[in-house]
Protein backbone atom coordinates (compact mmCIF):
# COMPACT_ATOMS: atom_id res chain seq x y z
CA UNK A 1 0.00 0.00 0.00
CA UNK A 2 1.13 3.01 -1.46
CA UNK A 3 1.16 6.55 1.44
CA UNK A 4 -1.51 8.32 -1.22
CA UNK A 5 -3.55 5.14 -0.98
CA UNK A 6 -3.05 5.02 2.92
CA UNK A 7 -4.02 8.75 3.08
CA UNK A 8 -7.16 8.17 0.90
CA UNK A 9 -8.56 5.15 2.95
CA UNK A 10 -7.87 6.69 6.12
CA UNK A 11 -10.04 9.65 5.25
CA UNK A 12 -12.61 7.07 4.23
CA UNK A 13 -13.04 5.33 6.78
CA UNK A 14 -13.88 8.42 9.38
CA UNK A 15 -15.72 5.48 11.67
CA UNK A 16 -16.00 1.83 12.17
CA UNK A 17 -18.63 0.96 8.86
CA UNK A 18 -17.57 4.11 6.75
CA UNK A 19 -19.97 6.31 4.78
CA UNK A 20 -23.02 4.34 3.28
CA UNK A 21 -20.62 1.22 3.80
CA UNK A 22 -22.15 -1.54 1.84
CA UNK A 23 -25.54 -0.22 1.81
CA UNK A 24 -26.14 1.11 -1.29
CA UNK A 25 -29.18 0.69 -3.41
CA UNK A 26 -28.20 2.20 -6.14
CA UNK A 27 -29.09 0.45 -9.76
CA UNK A 28 -25.82 -0.53 -11.09
CA UNK A 29 -25.24 -0.46 -15.35
CA UNK A 30 -22.49 -2.30 -16.25
CA UNK A 31 -19.27 -3.91 -14.86
CA UNK A 32 -15.59 -2.68 -15.15
CA UNK A 33 -13.86 -5.20 -17.39
CA UNK A 34 -9.60 -5.58 -16.36
CA UNK A 35 -7.73 -5.99 -19.00
CA UNK A 36 -4.03 -5.98 -18.62
CA UNK A 37 -2.35 -7.03 -15.48
CA UNK A 38 0.57 -5.13 -16.19
CA UNK A 39 -1.25 -2.37 -15.80
CA UNK A 40 -3.53 -2.71 -12.89
CA UNK A 41 -2.28 -1.84 -9.60
CA UNK A 42 -3.25 -3.17 -5.72
CA UNK A 43 -3.88 0.73 -5.28
CA UNK A 44 -5.98 0.74 -8.42
CA UNK A 45 -8.26 -2.09 -6.85
CA UNK A 46 -8.16 -1.58 -3.55
CA UNK A 47 -9.17 2.24 -3.96
CA UNK A 48 -11.75 1.53 -7.12
CA UNK A 49 -13.10 -1.37 -6.44
CA UNK A 50 -12.79 -2.48 -2.60
CA UNK A 51 -13.35 0.37 -0.64
CA UNK A 52 -16.88 1.46 -2.85
CA UNK A 53 -17.67 -2.05 -2.66
CA UNK A 54 -18.05 -2.39 -6.68
CA UNK A 55 -17.63 -5.39 -8.61
CA UNK A 56 -15.44 -5.99 -12.08
CA UNK A 57 -14.10 -8.37 -13.94
CA UNK A 58 -10.24 -9.85 -14.89
CA UNK A 59 -9.21 -10.50 -18.00
CA UNK A 60 -8.15 -14.13 -18.83
CA UNK A 61 -4.67 -12.96 -19.05
CA UNK A 62 -4.42 -12.42 -15.02
CA UNK A 63 -4.75 -16.60 -14.54
CA UNK A 64 -2.97 -17.50 -18.33
CA UNK A 65 -0.32 -18.93 -15.60
CA UNK A 66 -1.89 -21.62 -13.62
CA UNK A 67 -1.50 -24.83 -13.88
CA UNK A 68 -5.09 -25.65 -13.44
CA UNK A 69 -5.91 -23.30 -16.93
CA UNK A 70 -2.92 -25.60 -18.64
CA UNK A 71 -3.59 -29.55 -17.19
CA UNK A 72 -7.48 -29.22 -15.93
CA UNK A 73 -8.48 -28.36 -19.76
CA UNK A 74 -8.32 -30.08 -22.52
CA UNK A 75 -7.27 -28.54 -25.73
CA UNK A 76 -11.00 -27.57 -26.89
CA UNK A 77 -11.93 -26.05 -23.75
CA UNK A 78 -13.34 -28.54 -22.41
CA UNK A 79 -12.97 -30.63 -18.56
CA UNK A 80 -9.83 -32.51 -18.85
CA UNK A 81 -11.90 -35.49 -16.95
CA UNK A 82 -9.03 -37.72 -17.75
CA UNK A 83 -6.34 -36.00 -15.74
CA UNK A 84 -9.12 -35.07 -13.06
CA UNK A 85 -9.49 -38.67 -12.82
CA UNK A 86 -5.67 -39.51 -12.54
CA UNK A 87 -4.68 -36.47 -10.04
CA UNK A 88 -7.68 -36.25 -7.75
CA UNK A 89 -10.06 -39.18 -8.45
CA UNK A 90 -10.27 -41.26 -5.04
CA UNK A 91 -11.01 -37.93 -3.40
CA UNK A 92 -14.40 -37.71 -1.72
CA UNK A 93 -16.14 -34.50 -3.11
CA UNK A 94 -19.97 -32.71 -1.77
CA UNK A 95 -22.12 -32.98 -4.84
CA UNK A 96 -25.74 -31.12 -4.88
CA UNK A 97 -28.68 -32.11 -6.64
CA UNK A 98 -29.68 -28.89 -8.52
CA UNK A 99 -33.11 -30.16 -9.13
CA UNK A 100 -34.35 -30.64 -6.06
CA UNK A 101 -35.12 -27.48 -3.66
CA UNK A 102 -34.86 -28.58 0.26
CA UNK A 103 -35.13 -25.88 2.87
CA UNK A 104 -34.17 -23.41 0.36
CA UNK A 105 -31.40 -24.83 -0.65
CA UNK A 106 -29.88 -28.01 -3.22
CA UNK A 107 -29.53 -31.17 -0.68
CA UNK A 108 -26.16 -32.43 -0.48
CA UNK A 109 -24.30 -35.98 -0.87
CA UNK A 110 -21.09 -36.78 -1.29
CA UNK A 111 -19.31 -39.08 -3.75
CA UNK A 112 -15.40 -40.06 -4.96
CA UNK A 113 -14.51 -37.61 -7.69
CA UNK A 114 -14.47 -41.00 -9.84
CA UNK A 115 -17.85 -41.02 -9.35
CA UNK A 116 -18.93 -37.52 -10.46
CA UNK A 117 -16.89 -37.37 -13.25
CA UNK A 118 -18.76 -40.62 -14.92
CA UNK A 119 -22.19 -39.44 -14.20
CA UNK A 120 -21.40 -36.40 -15.11
CA UNK A 121 -19.48 -38.06 -18.72
CA UNK A 122 -22.91 -39.95 -18.80
CA UNK A 123 -25.18 -36.70 -18.09
CA UNK A 124 -23.39 -35.20 -21.24
CA UNK A 125 -24.21 -38.31 -23.32
CA UNK A 126 -28.13 -38.43 -22.44
CA UNK A 127 -28.05 -34.53 -23.93
CA UNK A 128 -28.23 -33.10 -20.41
CA UNK A 129 -31.08 -35.53 -19.25
CA UNK A 130 -29.87 -37.86 -16.82
CA UNK A 131 -32.04 -39.76 -14.58
CA UNK A 132 -30.37 -38.76 -11.50
CA UNK A 133 -30.87 -34.82 -11.75
CA UNK A 134 -28.51 -32.16 -12.79
CA UNK A 135 -25.52 -32.71 -9.95
CA UNK A 136 -23.20 -29.72 -8.62
CA UNK A 137 -20.21 -30.60 -7.26
CA UNK A 138 -19.34 -27.06 -4.83
CA UNK A 139 -17.51 -26.71 -2.19
CA UNK A 140 -14.86 -28.87 -2.55
CA UNK A 141 -11.28 -27.88 -0.24
CA UNK A 142 -9.25 -28.94 -2.83
CA UNK A 143 -6.86 -26.88 -1.48
CA UNK A 144 -6.64 -27.86 2.12
CA UNK A 145 -6.65 -31.32 1.04
CA UNK A 146 -4.13 -31.45 -1.78
CA UNK A 147 -1.93 -28.53 -0.76
CA UNK A 148 0.70 -29.93 -2.98
CA UNK A 149 -0.43 -29.31 -6.14
CA UNK A 150 0.17 -26.29 -7.30
CA UNK A 151 -3.12 -25.30 -8.92
CA UNK A 152 -3.08 -21.76 -9.15
CA UNK A 153 -1.58 -18.35 -7.20
CA UNK A 154 -3.99 -16.01 -5.42
CA UNK A 155 -3.96 -12.81 -7.42
CA UNK A 156 -2.30 -10.13 -5.40
CA UNK A 157 -5.51 -8.24 -5.46
CA UNK A 158 -6.90 -10.56 -3.21
CA UNK A 159 -4.25 -11.12 -1.17
CA UNK A 160 -5.31 -9.22 2.10
CA UNK A 161 -7.32 -12.21 3.00
CA UNK A 162 -8.07 -12.21 7.05
CA UNK A 163 -10.59 -15.49 6.67
CA UNK A 164 -8.14 -17.68 5.46
CA UNK A 165 -5.38 -16.17 7.74
CA UNK A 166 -7.32 -17.22 10.67
CA UNK A 167 -9.26 -20.59 9.71
CA UNK A 168 -5.39 -21.64 8.35
CA UNK A 169 -3.94 -20.54 12.17
CA UNK A 170 -6.48 -22.72 13.89
CA UNK A 171 -6.32 -25.55 11.14
CA UNK A 172 -9.73 -26.35 11.13
CA UNK A 173 -11.01 -24.86 7.88
CA UNK A 174 -10.74 -22.51 5.08
CA UNK A 175 -12.75 -21.08 2.91
CA UNK A 176 -10.95 -21.66 -0.76
CA UNK A 177 -13.71 -23.81 -2.83
CA UNK A 178 -13.26 -25.64 -6.16
CA UNK A 179 -16.83 -25.92 -8.14
CA UNK A 180 -17.46 -28.71 -11.30
CA UNK A 181 -20.69 -28.77 -12.69
CA UNK A 182 -22.59 -29.45 -15.72
CA UNK A 183 -24.26 -27.17 -18.37
CA UNK A 184 -27.62 -26.49 -16.73
CA UNK A 185 -25.89 -26.35 -12.85
CA UNK A 186 -26.62 -23.53 -11.13
CA UNK A 187 -26.58 -21.97 -7.51
CA UNK A 188 -29.52 -20.02 -5.76
CA UNK A 189 -29.70 -16.81 -4.67
CA UNK A 190 -27.77 -15.83 -1.86
CA UNK A 191 -25.66 -13.29 -0.40
CA UNK A 192 -21.97 -14.79 0.72
CA UNK A 193 -20.94 -16.20 4.53
CA UNK A 194 -20.54 -13.20 6.83
CA UNK A 195 -21.21 -11.13 4.01
CA UNK A 196 -17.68 -11.42 2.70
CA UNK A 197 -15.90 -10.06 -0.42
CA UNK A 198 -15.73 -13.62 -2.94
CA UNK A 199 -13.73 -14.32 -6.29
CA UNK A 200 -14.16 -16.72 -8.31
CA UNK A 201 -12.32 -17.70 -11.15
CA UNK A 202 -13.25 -19.94 -14.47
CA UNK A 203 -10.90 -22.13 -15.01
CA UNK A 204 -12.79 -23.15 -17.92
CA UNK A 205 -16.27 -22.94 -19.58
CA UNK A 206 -18.95 -20.00 -19.20
CA UNK A 207 -20.94 -18.78 -16.44
CA UNK A 208 -23.80 -15.85 -16.01
CA UNK A 209 -23.92 -14.12 -13.05
CA UNK A 210 -26.96 -11.94 -11.86
CA UNK A 211 -25.68 -9.52 -9.24
CA UNK A 212 -28.18 -7.08 -6.91
CA UNK A 213 -26.34 -4.38 -4.85
CA UNK A 214 -27.02 -4.73 -1.42
CA UNK A 215 -30.62 -3.15 -0.22
CA UNK A 216 -31.53 -4.38 -3.55
CA UNK A 217 -32.58 -7.44 -1.99
CA UNK A 218 -35.13 -5.95 0.08
CA UNK A 219 -37.69 -5.25 -2.39
CA UNK A 220 -37.08 -9.24 -3.21
CA UNK A 221 -38.52 -10.81 -0.14
CA UNK A 222 -41.95 -12.05 0.27
CA UNK A 223 -44.62 -11.00 2.23
CA UNK A 224 -42.92 -13.18 5.29
CA UNK A 225 -39.69 -11.53 4.52
CA UNK A 226 -38.14 -14.04 3.38
CA UNK A 227 -35.89 -14.08 0.01
CA UNK A 228 -36.44 -16.01 -2.52
CA UNK A 229 -34.64 -19.24 -3.72
CA UNK A 230 -34.61 -18.40 -7.25
CA UNK A 231 -35.18 -14.97 -8.83
CA UNK A 232 -36.19 -15.81 -11.99
CA UNK A 233 -39.31 -17.75 -11.00
CA UNK A 234 -42.39 -16.13 -12.42
CA UNK A 235 -44.19 -16.30 -8.91
CA UNK A 236 -42.16 -13.31 -8.14
CA UNK A 237 -44.26 -11.39 -10.23
CA UNK A 238 -47.12 -11.82 -8.09
CA UNK A 239 -48.01 -9.01 -5.69
CA UNK A 240 -49.86 -10.57 -3.50
CA UNK A 241 -46.50 -13.06 -3.22
CA UNK A 242 -43.70 -10.70 -3.19
CA UNK A 243 -45.19 -6.83 -2.71
CA UNK A 244 -42.33 -5.18 -3.16
CA UNK A 245 -40.78 -6.70 -6.27
CA UNK A 246 -42.37 -4.20 -9.16
CA UNK A 247 -39.98 -1.55 -6.96
CA UNK A 248 -36.98 -3.22 -7.50
CA UNK A 249 -34.19 -2.70 -10.08
CA UNK A 250 -33.22 -5.82 -12.91
CA UNK A 251 -29.91 -7.24 -11.81
CA UNK A 252 -26.10 -6.46 -13.05
CA UNK A 253 -25.42 -9.18 -15.27
CA UNK A 254 -22.09 -10.66 -15.81
CA UNK A 255 -21.40 -13.32 -18.81
CA UNK A 256 -17.93 -15.02 -17.42
CA UNK A 257 -15.75 -16.19 -20.14
CA UNK A 258 -13.07 -19.62 -19.58
CA UNK A 259 -10.16 -18.12 -17.42
CA UNK A 260 -11.99 -14.88 -16.19
CA UNK A 261 -12.57 -13.55 -12.59
CA UNK A 262 -15.14 -12.44 -11.33
CA UNK A 263 -15.13 -10.08 -8.23
CA UNK A 264 -18.27 -10.23 -5.91
CA UNK A 265 -18.37 -7.06 -3.27
CA UNK A 266 -19.62 -7.63 0.06
CA UNK A 267 -23.82 -7.88 0.17
CA UNK A 268 -24.00 -8.05 -2.92
CA UNK A 269 -26.83 -11.09 -3.24
CA UNK A 270 -26.38 -13.19 -6.48
CA UNK A 271 -27.51 -16.38 -8.87
CA UNK A 272 -25.21 -18.11 -10.62
CA UNK A 273 -25.67 -20.48 -13.56
CA UNK A 274 -23.28 -22.84 -15.68
CA UNK A 275 -23.88 -21.78 -19.47
CA UNK A 276 -21.48 -24.64 -20.48
CA UNK A 277 -19.68 -27.55 -18.57
CA UNK A 278 -17.58 -25.85 -16.31
CA UNK A 279 -14.97 -25.76 -13.62
CA UNK A 280 -14.15 -22.52 -11.28
CA UNK A 281 -11.59 -21.79 -8.29
CA UNK A 282 -13.75 -19.35 -5.56
CA UNK A 283 -12.57 -17.76 -2.24
CA UNK A 284 -14.61 -16.15 0.37
CA UNK A 285 -12.32 -13.04 2.12
CA UNK A 286 -12.90 -10.31 4.38
CA UNK A 287 -9.89 -7.51 5.03
CA UNK A 288 -9.66 -4.24 6.73
CA UNK A 289 -12.52 -2.65 4.01
CA UNK A 290 -14.80 -4.91 4.68
CA UNK A 291 -14.75 -6.22 8.21
CA UNK A 292 -17.32 -3.93 9.83
CA UNK A 293 -19.80 -5.17 7.64
CA UNK A 294 -18.86 -8.95 8.55
CA UNK A 295 -19.05 -7.42 12.29
CA UNK A 296 -22.50 -5.63 11.53
CA UNK A 297 -23.85 -9.35 10.26
CA UNK A 298 -23.38 -10.86 13.20
CA UNK A 299 -25.19 -8.36 15.33
CA UNK A 300 -27.82 -8.83 12.73
CA UNK A 301 -27.67 -12.68 13.14
CA UNK A 302 -27.56 -12.41 17.06
CA UNK A 303 -30.39 -10.42 16.93
CA UNK A 304 -32.40 -13.18 14.61
CA UNK A 305 -31.65 -15.96 16.90
CA UNK A 306 -32.99 -13.52 19.85
CA UNK A 307 -36.02 -12.96 18.24
CA UNK A 308 -36.54 -16.85 17.28
CA UNK A 309 -36.17 -17.64 20.81
CA UNK A 310 -37.36 -14.99 23.06
CA UNK A 311 -40.24 -17.17 24.35
CA UNK A 312 -37.37 -18.99 26.80
CA UNK A 313 -35.43 -15.80 27.55
CA UNK A 314 -37.35 -15.71 31.35
CA UNK A 315 -37.36 -19.40 31.71
CA UNK A 316 -33.84 -20.19 31.07
CA UNK A 317 -30.81 -19.14 33.04
CA UNK A 318 -27.86 -19.36 30.64
CA UNK A 319 -30.40 -17.70 27.26
CA UNK A 320 -27.45 -15.76 25.79
CA UNK A 321 -25.14 -18.78 25.80
CA UNK A 322 -27.69 -20.53 23.91
CA UNK A 323 -28.11 -17.47 21.53
CA UNK A 324 -24.78 -17.66 20.53
CA UNK A 325 -24.53 -21.46 20.43
CA UNK A 326 -27.62 -21.01 18.04
CA UNK A 327 -25.84 -18.17 15.70
CA UNK A 328 -22.35 -20.52 15.60
CA UNK A 329 -24.57 -23.10 14.53
CA UNK A 330 -26.23 -21.48 11.97
CA UNK A 331 -23.80 -18.93 10.62
CA UNK A 332 -20.30 -20.79 11.73
CA UNK A 333 -18.93 -18.05 14.10
CA UNK A 334 -19.97 -16.51 17.59
CA UNK A 335 -19.34 -13.46 19.08
CA UNK A 336 -16.04 -15.22 21.10
CA UNK A 337 -14.53 -16.79 17.96
CA UNK A 338 -15.37 -13.21 16.55
CA UNK A 339 -13.08 -12.08 19.39
CA UNK A 340 -10.46 -14.56 18.55
CA UNK A 341 -10.54 -13.71 14.73
CA UNK A 342 -10.11 -10.41 15.15
CA UNK A 343 -6.57 -11.77 17.75
CA UNK A 344 -4.99 -13.14 15.15
CA UNK A 345 -5.74 -10.64 12.86
CA UNK A 346 -4.09 -7.89 15.46
CA UNK A 347 -1.02 -10.14 16.36
CA UNK A 348 0.44 -11.17 13.08
CA UNK A 349 0.38 -7.14 11.94
CA UNK A 350 1.64 -6.12 15.77
CA UNK A 351 4.52 -9.05 14.88
CA UNK A 352 5.64 -7.39 11.33
CA UNK A 353 5.71 -4.12 12.81
CA UNK A 354 7.65 -4.53 15.46
CA UNK A 355 9.75 -6.85 13.30
CA UNK A 356 9.54 -5.44 10.05
CA UNK A 357 13.48 -5.53 10.06
CA UNK A 358 13.72 -9.22 10.71
CA UNK A 359 12.53 -10.36 6.96
CA UNK A 360 14.23 -13.93 7.65
CA UNK A 361 11.56 -14.35 10.62
CA UNK A 362 8.33 -13.38 8.78
CA UNK A 363 9.50 -15.40 5.47
CA UNK A 364 8.81 -18.67 8.18
CA UNK A 365 5.28 -17.53 8.65
CA UNK A 366 3.47 -17.12 5.03
CA UNK A 367 1.16 -14.72 6.17
CA UNK A 368 3.30 -12.30 8.14
CA UNK A 369 5.68 -12.53 4.95
CA UNK A 370 2.35 -11.42 3.01
CA UNK A 371 1.60 -8.72 4.79
CA UNK A 372 5.21 -7.54 4.75
CA UNK A 373 4.48 -8.02 1.47
CA UNK A 374 1.76 -5.59 1.28
CA UNK A 375 3.57 -3.05 3.11
CA UNK A 376 4.22 -1.41 6.55
CA UNK A 377 1.36 1.14 5.56
CA UNK A 378 -1.33 -2.01 4.71
CA UNK A 379 -0.49 -3.34 8.54
CA UNK A 380 -0.82 0.01 9.97
CA UNK A 381 -4.29 0.34 7.86
CA UNK A 382 -5.30 -3.14 8.95
CA UNK A 383 -4.56 -2.65 12.63
CA UNK A 384 -6.90 0.89 12.68
CA UNK A 385 -9.35 -0.97 11.00
CA UNK A 386 -9.25 -3.89 13.37
CA UNK A 387 -8.74 -1.53 16.62
CA UNK A 388 -12.68 0.33 15.42
CA UNK A 389 -14.51 -3.01 15.38
CA UNK A 390 -12.45 -4.53 18.40
CA UNK A 391 -13.54 -1.23 19.94
CA UNK A 392 -17.22 -1.88 19.14
CA UNK A 393 -17.38 -5.30 20.24
CA UNK A 394 -16.05 -4.70 23.07
CA UNK A 395 -18.44 -1.82 23.83
CA UNK A 396 -21.29 -4.61 22.68
CA UNK A 397 -23.69 -5.24 25.04
CA UNK A 398 -24.30 -8.79 24.39
CA UNK A 399 -20.75 -9.35 24.24
CA UNK A 400 -20.22 -8.00 27.80
CA UNK A 401 -22.58 -10.89 28.50
CA UNK A 402 -19.59 -13.34 27.84
CA UNK A 403 -17.21 -12.23 30.45
CA UNK A 404 -15.03 -10.74 28.05
CA UNK A 405 -12.42 -9.99 30.48
CA UNK A 406 -11.41 -13.96 31.01
CA UNK A 407 -10.63 -14.01 27.41
CA UNK A 408 -6.46 -14.69 26.33
CA UNK A 409 -5.57 -11.52 26.49
CA UNK A 410 -8.75 -9.50 27.49
CA UNK A 411 -9.88 -7.20 24.40
CA UNK A 412 -8.76 -4.19 26.88
CA UNK A 413 -5.73 -5.35 26.85
CA UNK A 414 -5.38 -6.46 23.20
CA UNK A 415 -6.62 -3.02 22.12
CA UNK A 416 -3.95 -1.33 23.92
CA UNK A 417 -1.57 -3.39 22.29
CA UNK A 418 -3.20 -2.52 18.92
CA UNK A 419 -3.18 1.22 19.81
CA UNK A 420 0.18 1.54 21.19
CA UNK A 421 1.86 -0.50 18.04
CA UNK A 422 -0.58 2.20 15.25
CA UNK A 423 1.17 5.22 17.62
CA UNK A 424 4.74 3.59 17.62
CA UNK A 425 4.49 3.24 14.01
CA UNK A 426 5.91 5.95 11.21
CA UNK A 427 2.42 6.78 9.02
CA UNK A 428 0.94 9.25 9.07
Amino acid sequence: MDRDTFAYSTKFFRDYTGPSRGASCQPHEHVDYIEKPETFTYADFFKDYLIPNDPCVFSAKFTEGWESRRKWVTPDGKPNFEYLLHSFGEAVVPVANCDVKEYNSNPKEHLKLKDYINYWKEHIKKSYRSARGCLYLKDWHLQRTFSDHDVYTTPIYFSSDWLNEYWDAIAVDDYRFVYMGPKGSWTPFHADVFRSYSWSANICGKKKWLLFPPGQEEHLRDRHGHLPFDITAPELKNSNLYPRYAQSSPPVEIIQEAGEIVFIPSGWHHQVYNLEDSISINHNWVNGCNVAIMWSFLQDELAAVQREIREWKDSMDDWHLQCQVLMKSYTGIDYKEFYNFLKVIAENRIFVLENHHAEEEASRHSYRAAISGLGMLHAVFDLKRTAKVLTSLNANEEFKKLTPEALSPPPQALLHRLKAAIDTSSAP
